[in-house]
């Protein structure tokens, strides 16, 4: 094992431990592949599942595996038109399982998410019985302040990217301009302190670098 894995296999755990002081069930893997065994065995077979944007997920190859299995799918990318896709975001947060990841995880077991659209933060919150959130390692900072920061000056810039012809300072410039413009990415800012009924969220810490 490399230096960089050892200490990871250290310090997740220890994380973990965190989240289930928060009532979060909380698993780690060593690697993607491990993280979609585990993640895969969250999901019982047959109920609807969806997801919100999440490089992490797709990584891993959750969505793929999901798509193939014994599911039925919500998917928004399959959407013919924007009104459409708008509506499936919608049912989304009425399915049973909700896949996502995290824009930053505290130390001591607190989850930070920036949502544009807010249908990731609102299908944390409420609406799905059960909610898998896959976390590389690399999105783990020491207190909810360092994930604010985190996910608004690392996170944001970088997701951004993706959306080319949304005009906003961190589209322009590559960092946060703490902007309000109607296209902001960061409209909604949440930190999850612990999960409500315990349980109902379910995180796993991937001891690799996943999403940005």
């Amino acid at each position: 094992m490399t230096p960089f894995e050892i200490r990871n296999d250290k310090f997740g755990p220890r994380v973990v431990e965190a989240l289930k002081r928060r009532h979060f069930d909380a698993y780690y893997c060593s690697t993607k592949e491990q993280a979609l065994e585990q993640a895969l065995a969250l999901i019982p077979e047959g109920v609807t599942v969806s997801w919100g944007g999440s490089a992490t997920i797709d990584e891993i190859g959750l969505k793929d595996a999901v798509k193939s299995g014994n599911y039925e799918v919500i998917d928004r990318d399959a959407a013919n038109t924007p009104e459409e896709r708008w509506e499936t975001m919608r049912q989304s947060l009425l399915c049973h399982t909700y896949l996502m990841s995290a824009n930053a995880v505290s130390e001591d077991g607190q989850l930070f998410n920036i949502d544009g659209n807010g249908n990731r933060v609102a299908a944390m919150t409420f609406g799905p019985y059960n909610v898998v959130v896959v976390v590389g390692i690399n999105k783990i900072v020491k207190t909810v302040e360092d994930a604010v920061s985190r996910a608004r000056n690392t996170a944001a810039p970088i997701n951004v990217q993706r959306f080319g012809e949304l005009k906003t300072p961190c589209t322009l410039h590559g960092y946060c301009g703490d902007c309000i413009s109607p296209n902001c990415c960061c409209a909604y800012l949440v930190t999850t302190r612990i999960s409500r009924p315990a349980g109902k969220i379910k995180v796993i810490i991937v001891g690799e670098n996943l999403g940005f």
